[in-house]
């Protein structure tokens, strides 16, 4: 039962921190997304980001550091406590829940690179200026540009995009998909399926995980625009005639990457509002908007939180609070 117990409660306190947790990100979120309006794209995105993998991390940390070295440092072993229901029932959520985030990912992973493969098999190496990247031409039916895995990325275009648009809208692009390179967005994008899968029950987080999907898409369109002007506006102009490049009706299935546009064209005219205003900024302001001083402000909580949490752990006394309270919790489930 000592084993048994221990595990029903570390499953039932991750389910509970992190709904909390990401309840009280969602609010703050909606409590401050008007003020942050007239921050860099790049800095919302690190801001939401924080504010969407908190909540388990939160969950993970004061489970591995807390409950678990209580519990085994209070709990008697031979202990007449039992699982009752209710702490049963927050425990298989829990572990369903867990379960579920790990297959969607596997599966995410392997049709990846099961489609992955099936493009490399018919792709043409090329060189493009203005990226490092492996780049290759494939023959799609969708008008794809994007950057596919987060280990090794490569970056996927189609053959009749590479027709299609010229050779500044190209480079503005590719200047596009360098923007989700240098920040990552690939693994972020898969930390933030994640912690979806892993909360099912509270779909509140999904509000954080559009608004990050288009800040990271703003974002990437403002790392482009920093270059010149002509770039924002030639940006513009591809997005506009990826656009119209798209089949009607047409749900392509993709691996899961950075695409420059994907199937939904609703934020295109958004986006392209945006790159016009970039460009008819003067280039002090344009770069100004780059400033990575709140990024660093959000990793540097990033690293702060964990220091705090161990310099708390030193003091025995908060671990015996701890069981203290964990014992209160198992009698009100009983």
């Amino acid at each position: 039962m000592y084993e048994l117990l221990g595990i029903c409660l570390v499953l039932a306190a991750l389910l509970t921190i992190n709904a909390l947790a990401s309840l009280l990100a969602a609010a703050c979120w909606r409590l401050f997304e008007w003020p942050l309006r007239n921050l860099p794209a790049r800095t919302r995105a690190e801001i939401l980001f924080a504010l969407r993998v908190g909540p388990p991390a939160l969950a993970l940390i004061s489970v591995g550091l807390f409950l678990i070295p209580s519990y085994i440092g209070y709990e008697p072993y031979s202990t007449s406590e039992v699982v009752s229901s209710k702490l049963a029932v927050l425990a298989m959520v829990s572990a369903v829940g867990v379960a579920f985030a790990l297959w969607r990912g596997f599966r995410s992973w392997f049709a990846t690179r099961s489609l992955l493969r099936e493009w490399l098999a018919t792709a043409d190496r090329i060189e493009l200026d203005g990226i490092s990247t492996p780049t290759f031409r494939i023959r799609h039916p969708f008008p794809i540009i994007a950057v596919v895995g987060t280990i090794k990325p490569r970056l996927f275009v189609a053959e009749h995009v590479l027709q299609t648009l010229s050779d500044e809208e190209m480079k503005a692009a590719i200047a596009h998909e360098g923007g989700h390179l240098a920040a990552r967005d690939n693994l972020k994008r898969s930390l933030l399926r994640a912690c979806r899968d892993a909360l099912m029950i509270v779909p509140c987080g999904r509000s954080v995980d559009r608004a990050w999907a288009e800040t990271a898409e703003s974002a990437a369109d403002e790392y482009a625009a920093q270059q010149s002007a002509g770039t924002a506006l030639n940006l513009a102009s591809a997005l506009i005639e990826i656009a119209r490049m798209i089949p009607a009706g047409a749900r392509p299935t993709m691996p899961f990457g950075a695409f420059l546009l994907g199937d939904e064209t609703n934020g295109v005219k958004a986006r392209v509002s945006r790159l016009i205003n970039l460009a008819t900024t003067r280039p002090e302001d344009r770069n100004s908007r780059f400033s990575p001083l709140a990024s660093r402000l959000v990793r540097v909580v990033w690293v702060a939180l964990p220091a705090m949490i161990a310099v708390v752990l030193v003091n025995s006394n908060a671990l015996a609070s701890l069981h203290a309270a964990m014992e209160h919790v198992v009698r009100l489930l009983s």
